[in-house]
């Protein structure tokens, strides 16, 4: 980006010249702010008018509809107004700056929001894509004693340097297009671990049961009821802290490795080869499980990961390392400790105050119904398989938001 020139650093081919400097409210948009009926007047609410709060507006590019409606004459009664849809962006301009959202259909807002009504000859998509500009002034600009907040008027000083309109038409286009191809990885994502969460309830026992909800075809009869210790060889954690070293050559597993979905965390920490940790190395298909948490609320208190190649990680204190035998399969002893019903338990024998922890002794004699290994292995698979469409989507995710990122840097002065 040449900061003498006012152009950005990569610009689509037939563009030339300097972006010009406007106004954020003379010039480009009409700045609407919010109003503040009653609720305690039921004349005012239950209409067919949308009614925005800003806990609505999250990752999403459109506002497709409000959760709470209001009438015409709760409307009537608040400084709020119609807003037009298409070229209306939302912007929170309170307790929670910056976050916006294109207005699919006409509505109206609380008095939590400035929005913007782009006028002729500006692109909604362009401003909206510009968002990060907008909320680093709004924070700057914020004041308030209680909370922050930033004013129409403030906004409306706001100086944003903006091209032609064919320019901000075709830039509009490709952040448009990276955000509708971001929105459908997620939909898919968030579909396939809804699909997950409801298989994790049903294809395995309830507590008081012997039989899954739903079931593989070819298999029947009850599951064999089996103590958490029979899944194998279970050996604790020690501290190995005094192992750390930034060129070590295994990847540690401790508390912060373990995520809200089982997945192994990145952290950094290595550790080295030495008498200490080599009784901690990790093999292939080995399950680890966590015995403490940081917080009373326990998302993370008995998760397990389960090990994918061989010799490269060691595993720190309050960690539990199990080796399976023979007669169960890995991948389905991970999906299974994972499962809510299975966790709820674990949890249920946690002590602690500020943090809780759990002990190996006590909850190792804990009792599950579990199938024969041919049984297992298809319900391991078939949650692997999720598993795999629910990575690939989030790295898709994580890939477009990269581009998106590296667009927005070079693609605006």
């Amino acid at each position: 980006m040449s900061m003498e020139k006012n152009v950005p650093e990569i610009r689509f081919n037939g563009f030339s010249g300097e972006w010009e400097e406007k106004a954020l409210g003379s010039d480009v948009a009409d700045i609407i702010g919010g109003g503040t009926p009653s609720t305690s007047i039921s004349e005012f609410w239950g209409g067919d008018i949308d009614w925005y709060s800003p806990t609505e507006i999250g990752d999403n590019v459109y506002a497709e509809g409000s959760q709470k409606k209001i009438t015409a004459l709760g409307l009537k009664s608040s400084s709020a107004k119609i807003l037009p849809a298409g070229n209306t962006i939302l912007f929170t301009s309170r307790a929670g700056i910056g976050d916006m959202a294109i207005l699919a259909r006409p509505g109206a807002t609380n008095q939590g929001f400035q929005s913007f009504v782009v006028k002729e000859g500006y692109s909604p998509y362009f401003l909206y894509s510009a968002g990060n500009q907008i909320k680093d002034f709004a924070l700057n600009h914020a004041s308030g004693s209680t909370f922050l907040e930033i004013s129409g008027k403030q906004l409306g000083r706001m100086k944003i340097l903006i091209p032609c309109e064919k320019e901000q038409t075709a830039i509009g286009n490709t952040f448009q297009i990276l955000d509708n191809l971001i929105n459908q990885h997620q939909q898919k994502h968030d579909k396939l671990s809804n699909i997950k969460k409801a298989m994790l309830e049903k294809m395995f026992p309830k507590q008081g049961e012997t039989i899954p909800e739903i079931r593989f075809k070819g298999f029947s009869g009850e599951w064999e009821e089996v103590s958490l210790s029979d899944f194998g060889v279970a050996t604790s954690g020690t501290s190995i802290e005094s192992e750390f070293t930034k060129d070590g050559k295994y990847k540690v597993i401790s508390i912060g490795s373990y995520s809200e979905n089982s997945v192994y965390t990145e952290q950094g920490i290595r550790a080295s080869l030495s008498p200490k940790t080599e009784s901690r190395v990790l093999n292939k298909n080995d399950l680890t499980m966590i015995l403490n948490d940081k917080t009373l609320a326990g998302n993370i208190i008995g998760r397990v990961l389960l090990v994918e190649e061989d010799d490269s990680y060691v595993y720190n204190q309050r960690t539990q390392r199990i080796e399976p035998s023979s007669e169960y399969n890995p991948q389905f002893l991970y999906q299974f400790l994972n499962a809510p019903s299975v966790r709820k338990r674990i949890f249920k024998a946690s002590q602690g105050n500020t943090q809780i922890y759990v002990n190996w002794s006590a909850i190792s004699k804990l009792k599950y119904f579990i199938p024969k290994k041919d049984e297992q292995i298809v319900i391991g698979n078939y949650f692997q398989k999720l598993d795999v469409l629910i990575k690939h989507h989030q790295q898709q995710i994580t890939k477009l938001n990269n581009i998106k990122q590296a667009c927005l840097s070079k693609m605006f002065v």
